[in-house]
């Protein structure tokens, strides 16, 4: 692909500041759009199992919105068919208005000649009439998910029924006590949004130029992975896709940039929070160490004794900088912190607020931090958090 010559030259600070503003970290948080509005601006919001403060999807609207009710969070995302869930960078929740967009893949899905898991014959259609009979319904209600209690060992049943989601003839428009509630499409899907009309390419487009407005700048591989498209997928449409070529300091790669992100210089008041391991800002890691100069890695599925930062580190941003980490846990009416990461003494008083915030959240009255390095901060950030929440921080 020959790349045209950028339009625009960008330091290595003006472009994290276009970030964290592409990313509703920088600037007044519209409010008044909520927790759809957070969803929309990102376009995809990833789901994962694990929940220690509480779960990703949760904690993708609070760390733009701030304390935002937890039932409002879960009745956001999952009432009035709002939005359905798919496969785009993990497993996300999606904008119910991008379900065009995703023909491409259904399509791939849909001529895939292996899978992992062997469908027992007449299990597919045995799925689909009783959805279309007794619908919407859970994989227990459709029979069982699992044969054992494995967590791969998925029953013939849940193997069909997530087949069918990813071929697009069934939906999760909806969940009930963290299960996937499966419907038909043709009954979920908003008539005017259920086609595969669009072919690959106007898809394609589509999903660059979100992705590039979601990143607000970013390199072919940062656009390619925010929905796990292919380099050359992404080279296919890009010259098409709206965005337009920069250059940034430091980055040694081409980029690309939303020109809505170019039109004004990013302003306006830094948010101070604890950040999901899944967080769209950070969820690539070469991204995070080239914008932050900041090394972050999940380590729930590493051995515990070869854990650095604990089970589900979770970044600190103040200041539009990633500045320490946070292993949370909940004891009762306690927010542990099993440990507490700092980059130098100055993250003091804002990793003090993050944890009183975050514990205002989730109705904890009192924190405990178990360990925090470099040892001498131990006390400093004691006095940091006994002083916000005297002060009423939470």
């Amino acid at each position: 692909m020959t790349t045209p010559p950028p339009a625009t030259d960008l330091t290595a600070d003006e472009a994290r500041r276009i970030v964290l503003r592409a990313q509703g970290f920088l600037g007044t948080p519209d409010r008044r759009a909520g927790v759809r509005g957070v969803l929309r601006h990102l376009g995809a919001v990833q789901l994962d199992t694990i929940s220690v403060l509480a779960r990703s999807h949760e904690l993708i609207p609070y760390a733009r919105l701030g304390a935002v009710g937890r039932k409002k969070v879960e009745s956001a995302y999952w009432t009035d068919r709002h939005a359905f869930e798919y496969w785009s960078h993990a497993a996300c929740i999606l904008p119910i208005e991008e379900w065009p967009h995703f023909a491409f893949r259904r399509r791939a899905y849909r001529s895939r000649p292996h899978w992992n898991h062997q469908l027992p014959d007449g299990t597919y259609d045995q799925v689909i009439k009783q959805l279309r009979t007794e619908g919407p319904l859970t994989a227990t209600e459709l029979g069982g998910a699992k044969k054992t209690s494995e967590w791969w060992d998925w029953s013939g049943t849940k193997v069909a029924v997530e087949r069918a989601l990813m071929y697009g003839e069934v939906v999760c428009v909806e969940r009930r006590g963290w299960k996937r509630v499966y419907d038909l499409a043709e009954r979920a899907v908003p008539a005017n949004l259920l086609h595969d009309e669009l072919d690959d390419a106007e898809c394609l487009r589509r999903l660059v130029r979100l992705a590039g407005q979601s990143l607000g700048v970013g390199t072919r591989a940062d656009i390619a992975d925010y929905h796990r498209l292919k380099g050359e997928q992404v080279d296919a449409v890009i010259a098409d896709s709206g965005l337009v070529p920069v250059t940034v300091e430091g980055w040694g790669k081409p980029a690309w940039a939303d020109p809505a992100a170019l039109e004004t210089p990013p302003r306006g008041r830094h948010r101070t929070t604890l950040l999901s391991p899944f967080d769209s800002l950070i969820w690539e890691r070469a991204r995070t160490e080239r914008i932050f100069g900041f090394t972050h890695r999940l380590e729930a599925y590493v051995p515990k004794p070869k854990r650095i930062y604990g089970y589900f580190a979770m970044p600190v941003l103040a200041g539009g900088r990633l500045v320490g980490r946070v292993d949370p846990a909940r004891e009762g009416s306690t927010l542990v912190a099993r440990q507490v990461t700092l980059d130098g003494p100055k993250a003091v008083p804002a990793v003090a607020q993050a944890l009183v915030e975050a514990a205002s959240w989730v109705d904890c009255t009192d924190i405990r931090a178990e360990r925090v390095d470099p040892p001498d901060l131990r006390e400093p950030l004691a006095k940091e958090v006994t002083g916000a929440l005297a002060t009423g921080l939470r």
